[in-house]
C-alpha cells in the first residue's frame, strides 16, 4: 500500500510515521508550507517545524518533500478569515485549511498518486454499510472531528488517522519510548498560519482600529468603548475592560460598530 503522510514537525504526525513503520510500511513524507515569506505579519515557525520534520524523516530513512501551498492558503483560507471577520462573524480557518488545503490542494497535486494520506488528526475512519464515514476519536478532549466536519466523502475515503484509537498521553508515551525528536515538543495552539503572531495584531494589520461603544443589552446603557467590533466575538468575556462583571459579548452591530454585552 502506497501511503503519504502529512508531517508537520509536531509529536502527533511524528508518531503516525513511527506507527506506520512499525506496521511494515514505508510511507512518503510531505511537509505543507503555508506561511508567506513576503510578509512581516505571519509567522508559522516554519523553520523549526521543517527541522523537526527532517529529523523524523532521517530517523526512519524516509523521503521528505516540502509542498509549497502559500498562495493557495492565502487565497482560500487567510483571505476568507479576514472577510468573515470584517462581516462581524467568527471564522474557523483550520476547518477551511483541512477542506481546501490539506485534503484539497495537496490531494490534487500530490495525494492523488497515493492510495491513502495519513495525518496526525484525532479522528477515526468507520466502514459501515458499504460506506466510509468520519468517526470520533477515543480521546474526547483531543477529538478533532469538528475541524474535519466539512471534508467530503471522497476526501474521507482516502484518509488514515492512525492516532484515532489512542489517548494523547499514549501518543506522548510512544514518542518518548521511540526516542522521537519531537517527543517533548509542545502542541501548537491558535490559528495555524499565525504561529507566534498575536491574533489581534493580525486583524489590526488588515482592518485597523475604530472606536465604538460597549452597551448593556438589557438597559441600553453605555459601559465603555472598544477599538473595533472585529476584535471581539459572541460569547467573549476576556478583553472587554469592564468592571462589575463578568460581562459577555451577546451581539454585534456591524453597521454602527457597537458591542452589546450582558
Amino acid at each position: 500500500m502506497n501511503i503519504a503522510v502529512l508531517l508537520s514537525g509536531g509529536v502527533d504526525s511524528s508518531v503516525v510515521v513511527h506507527l506506520l513503520c512499525e506496521q511494515g510500511y514505508r510511507p512518503s513524507l510531505f511537509y505543507i508550507k503555508i506561511g508567506r515569506d513576503d510578509t512581516d505579519y505571519m509567522d508559522c515557525s516554519a523553520e523549526e517545524d521543517w527541522e523537526m520534520a527532517s529529523a523524523v524523516a532521517r530517523r526512519y530513512g524516509l523521503p521528505l518533500e516540502m509542498i509549497d501551498l502559500q498562495k493557495e492558503y492565502w487565497e482560500q483560507v487567510a483571505a476568507y478569515a479576514i472577510d468573515k471577520i470584517r462581516c462581524g462573524l467568527t471564522p474557523n480557518p483550520d476547518v477551511m485549511c483541512n477542506r481546501f488545503i490539506k485534503f484539497g490542494c495537496f490531494e490534487q497535486k500530490v495525494g492523488k498518486e497515493f492510495d491513502f494520506t495519513a495525518t496526525g488528526h484525532y479522528a477515526t475512519i468507520v466502514n459501515a454499510n458499504g460506506k466510509v464515514w468520519l468517526g470520533t476519536a477515543a480521546d474526547p478532549v483531543k477529538d478533532q472531528t469538528d475541524f474535519l466536519a466539512q471534508i467530503d466523502y471522497l476526501q474521507v475515503s482516502k484518509l488514515m488517522f492512525p492516532l484515532g484509537g489512542l489517548m494523547k498521553r499514549e501518543v506522548r508515551d510512544i514518542a518518548r519510548t521511540a526516542g522521537l525528536p519531537t517527543a517533548r515538543r509542545r502542541d501548537s495552539q491558535g490559528i495555524c498560519f499565525l504561529g507566534k503572531i498575536n491574533y489581534n495584531d493580525f486583524v489590526r494589520r488588515f482592518l485597523g482600529e475604530r472606536e465604538g461603544d460597549i452597551v448593556e443589552w438589557e438597559t441600553g446603557k453605555k459601559l465603555g468603548t472598544h477599538r473595533g467590533y472585529w476584535f471581539h466575538t459572541i460569547g467573549q468575556r476576556k478583553g472587554l475592560g469592564l468592571s462589575g462583571g463578568p460581562w459577555f459579548v451577546v451581539r454585534k452591530d456591524v453597521a454602527d460598530n457597537v458591542l452589546y454585552v450582558s
